[in-house]
């Protein structure tokens, strides 16, 4: 997208070379698993002639981000046996590690 998007000034569609790309709110649909997911009021690039879309990549990312089953877990590697290995005492009472 060029740098006008950032200011919701129509751009000439990149498609057709003869519309312009103007900011509208439409119902985005995408899959998820097996369910189809729709978002209504999502910001979209339309073209006033061909009617290509292009959608806000930040608003596509955030939607991605949201719908991400690892959302909200922790992304640092798990600690494994968090135990140490037993320890042996000679006859000098001085620990060993096996």
């Amino acid at each position: 997208m060029s740098e006008s998007t950032h200011q919701n000034e129509p751009f000439p569609c990149r498609e057709c070379q003869a519309g312009m790309m103007r900011l509208h709110h439409v119902t985005y649909f995408t899959w998820l698993d097996e369910e189809v997911i729709t978002v209504p009021n999502f910001p979209a690039w339309v073209c006033d002639v061909c009617g290509r879309r292009e959608y806000d990549e930040k608003a596509v990312n955030w939607l991605s981000t949201l719908l991400n089953p690892d959302a909200g877990h922790s992304t640092s590697p798990k600690r494994r046996g968090g135990k140490r290995p037993p320890t042996k005492h000679d006859s000098t009472g001085v620990t060993s590690e096996q």
